[in-house]
């Protein structure tokens, strides 16, 4: 079941992703799919602040995948450059997904043909004005499913008809 939530800024979306990163587990994955310029990053950098990464978290549009320590080992990745589908085996992604970390994929759509039927889905679109985010979020599998209640429970303040100025 999807659940829908909107933030008015960039730091909204990343105190969204932030929430949802408390219940992040070993092995979880998410698929960021949006338009250029829509949040995917801004998304991943609010998750990663609240995994404890220090690092600066930019999209890895070019190198692809990047690493970075917090309380989990956060994986992202951008797939946008990705031509075939079978250039993610290049990437070593099965690995990735197989250890103890999270991984975030920029562009997940390009992709979740090769992936296990288990993953979060979050869709971000622009809203009516510059700064506004709807973002959609989408349990695919069992892992997330069963934590609907609680992602739901966690992002709330972003959700209905609520919308604070922080």
């Amino acid at each position: 079941m999807p659940v829908t939530a909107s933030t008015s800024s960039a730091a909204q979306t990343r105190g969204l992703a932030a929430a949802l990163a408390e219940l992040a587990r070993p092995g979880d994955v998410l698929l960021l799919i949006g338009d250029l310029g829509a949040g995917k990053t801004a998304f991943t950098q609010g998750f990663g602040a609240a995994l404890g990464v220090t690092e600066l978290i930019t999209s890895p549009t070019f190198t692809l995948a990047r690493v970075y320590q917090g309380r989990l080992e956060m994986n992202h990745l951008d797939v946008y450059r990705l031509e075939q589908l079978d250039e993610v085996l290049d990437l070593g992604l099965q690995e990735l997904l197989d250890g103890d970390s999270v991984t975030l994929i920029e562009w997940g759509d390009i992709i979740a043909p090769a992936l296990a039927s288990d993953y979060l889905e979050i869709r971000i679109a622009f809203g009516a004005t510059d700064d506004e985010r709807e973002i959609t979020l989408v349990p695919v599998g069992n892992r997330w499913s069963a934590r609907t209640r609680a992602f739901t429970a966690a992002i709330d303040q972003w959700c209905g008809p609520r919308q604070g100025g922080n």
